[in-house]
């Protein structure tokens, strides 16, 4: 049971701004702290990043800026980051700081380009003095918040890329597939857990829902939230169950995306997919006047379900994590209407054979469409589910073993749409 906990603190962190331009931040960040250890300030930074990074950080904000991409990110966490804030490193930025890392962008003095590496999540941060008489070097990689190397002045301070480490590191090192979940283990665990041991999922719920307020009450990106909810379309959108759930998660994206300054709680190294996984089951909570209690179980099983499923995918691909995070929202709905697990295992091959293939073609404000997609489509699933309805064995990519469907499910995004991936970056940097 340990472990399972284990796995959720792992995954489910707080993250200001979208993950992927924060760890290129964090890992400038840990070396520019390593560059001052050596007594010097840093005056360029060059950063070489994976293809995945460099699609989801073109063009996505920045808290705090107004501006977008991997250059101000980095200019940033020259000024203000702190490396032990993890996926939180510009929590303490400031007007001051955004004006210098501006100045730093213009300057030319930060440089990103493709890393030639093989690696999904990859950040290599390589940060110098003026003259170049002292340099530092980070690497991040595999996970968001994973700094696995470091060297300062030619010297090895941390390496990890190629030994265990003590415990910590070691539990850290973990993959998802080592903790052997399934969805059977899941619902046990999310139904017979210690409350006092999982009570700690509700500040996620928490931070999630203050940006969806945010989200609502400004005009951050394409509005997408907050269009649902106006009174004027009410005669589109309704105003039940579906309704709601897709406005709070859309609403929470489009703030997340369009830079505010909030964090967010997230899953699988994603603050949209920890928005997606949690908002929807939230709402369906308010909306069926569940306790704190009944809504920490179902959080705790949409969150896992969908760390279960990512699992097989890796952190990037050229699948929409929505479709994952939503997913799992699905089944926090189905629990919380008290469905049974046969009918969770009906919602994940609902969603399965709805909306797997919808491409992650980079973070933007538009994320916030595809979420209200995914949402919708996960009321949906979890409504059919309940009422014992589930897509057949016979259909696409589903089997009878919802294990198997999901590993099907991994086997398209990880590998089958490895070329699609390809030709979205293409397109992409050469518009």
């Amino acid at each position: 049971m340990h472990e399972y906990i284990e796995l959720i603190k792992k995954e489910v962190k707080p993250a200001l701004g979208c993950t992927e331009p924060i760890a290129v931040a964090l890992a400038v960040a840990k070396g520019c702290e390593t560059l001052r250890s050596c007594g010097a300030e840093v005056c360029s930074v060059d950063v070489r990043v994976s293809a995945n990074i460099l699609k989801n950080g073109m063009g996505v904000g920045i808290p705090g800026t107004g501006m977008v991409g991997l250059h101000i990110a980095s200019a940033l966490a020259v000024h203000c980051g702190k490396s032990a804030y993890g996926l939180e490193v510009l929590k303490d930025l400031e007007p001051a700081d955004v004006e210098a890392a501006k100045k730093m962008v213009e300057e030319k003095r930060v440089n990103i380009a493709l890393a030639n590496t093989e690696k999904k999540l990859y950040v290599e941060a390589h940060c110098c003095s003026k003259g170049g008489e002292h340099t530092s070097k980070v690497i991040i990689a595999d996970n968001h918040d994973s700094i696995v190397y470091v060297e300062g002045d030619g010297k090895v301070i941390l390496d990890l890329q190629n030994q265990g480490g003590d415990d910590a590191a070691a539990a850290n090192q973990k993959t998802t597939l080592d903790y052997q979940l399934t969805v059977d283990k899941i619902y046990e665990f999310a139904c017979t857990a210690p409350y006092e041991d999982i009570d700690f999922i509700l500040e996620g719920a928490r931070m999630n829902m203050a940006l969806a307020q945010e989200g609502l009450k400004l005009e951050y990106g394409l509005r997408v939230g907050r269009t649902i909810l106006d009174h004027r379309h009410s005669e589109v959108f309704g105003s039940g169950l579906m309704n709601t759930c897709m406005a709070l998660t859309a609403a929470a994206s489009d703030a997340r995306m369009a830079g505010c300054t909030l964090p967010a709680m997230s899953n699988s190294g994603s603050g949209n997919q920890g928005i997606t996984v949690s908002m929807p089951v939230v709402a369906a909570a308010r909306e069926l006047g569940a306790d704190d209690e009944s809504l920490a179980r179902a959080l705790v099983l949409s969150n896992l379900i969908a760390i279960h499923i990512k699992g097989y995918l890796g952190k990037l691909s050229a699948l929409c994590g929505c479709v994952i995070a939503s997913t799992g929202s699905s089944c926090g709905i189905v629990m919380l209407k008290g469905g049974t697990v046969d009918q969770i295992k009906y919602a994940i091959k609902n969603m399965v054979g709805n909306i797997t293939g919808m491409v992650c073609d980079g973070a933007k404000v538009g994320c916030a469409l595809k979420v209200a997609s995914g949402v919708s489509s996960s009321v949906q699933s979890a409504i059919l589910a309940l009422e014992n309805i589930c897509i057949s064995s016979n259909d696409g990519i589903i089997d009878e073993d919802v294990e198997k469907t999901i590993r099907n499910l991994g086997t398209i995004g990880s590998k089958g749409m490895q070329s699609t991936d390809n030709m979205i970056l293409d397109i992409m940097v050469c518009k």
